[in-house]
């Protein structure tokens, strides 16, 4: 009686041409006894569910790059800014610059003899020729940005803390020496010490007492102030990946996070 049941149920669902005892048979058979197959197909929707996923792989090729894009905008304007400023250079132990080498023996003298002013007139000149020359890096920088590859921005993502410093330095440093020696010489000339070293340095580095690098101050002073803005920029970009939180773009925040697991 079940089966003629089943059958009467069953029926209308076959066409003519179909309508016979094996295919209502087979039918019966998967009513009675569900395949793996049929029991799979109607499990519960977890089961089909996509596995979970972690890290960079949650997110999109684009929006991996575009973030990346964000945070190294972010990284390089804060470091511009920071070392534009009155003192940028000058008030930060870390990026101050020195006297060169070969000047510093001689600092030491001066100050015993009272003319100490002189050393430190130079100093600040120079650190100010380096305030004055750093914003011209933001063009070139955002430039750098732009033309970053798929490949570039996977290797800075997975990188080291200063990845992208790194990506900066390779692209950008001989183009921003070039935009910032004009300026830093144009500072320096403002002082008759600046041209006084030049002519000592001079005549110095044919005897071998002066680096051919600290031949001129200029050179020495923008190759100081390059190595500021890195160092700078590298702090910037190991703060972003350790405090992703705090990066002004939610994008930011949610890819960098992401790498580190939060």
């Amino acid at each position: 009686m079940r089966s003629l049941l089943l059958i009467a149920l069953l029926a209308p669902s076959f066409t003519a041409s179909a309508f016979d005892m094996n295919s209502i048979q087979k039918r019966l058979d998967q009513i009675r006894h569900p395949s793996a197959k049929t029991v799979a197909a109607s499990a519960p929707v977890a089961a089909s569910a996509p596995e979970a996923v972690s890290g960079l792989g949650q997110f999109s090729t684009q929006d991996q790059v575009e973030s990346l894009r964000q945070a190294l905008a972010q990284g390089a304007e804060t470091a511009v800014a920071n070392l534009a400023k009155e003192n940028g250079y000058l008030g930060n132990d870390k990026v101050r610059i020195p006297l060169p080498d070969n000047l510093q023996k001689a600092e030491r003298t001066m100050r015993k003899i009272g003319l100490g002013k002189y050393a430190d007139e130079l100093t600040t000149s120079m650190n100010r020729a380096a305030e004055a020359a750093v914003p011209e890096a933001k063009t070139l920088l955002v430039d750098a940005v732009k033309a970053m590859t798929l490949t570039d921005a996977k290797d800075i993502l997975l990188g080291n803390d200063d990845a992208a410093t790194q990506y900066f330095r390779r692209n950008t440093e001989i183009a921003l020496g070039e935009k910032f020696k004009p300026i830093v010489s144009q500072s320096m000339q403002q002082i008759s010490l600046a041209k006084t070293y030049d002519r000592f340095a001079g005549k110095a580095k044919k005897v071998g007492l002066v680096k051919e690098k600290d031949a001129h101050l200029d050179d020495y002073i923008t190759g100081k102030a390059l190595d500021g803005l890195f160092l700078m920029m590298a702090e910037q970009e190991k703060e972003i990946r350790a405090h992703p939180l705090q990066a002004s773009s939610d994008l930011v925040k949610k890819i960098f996070g992401a790498l580190l697991g939060n």
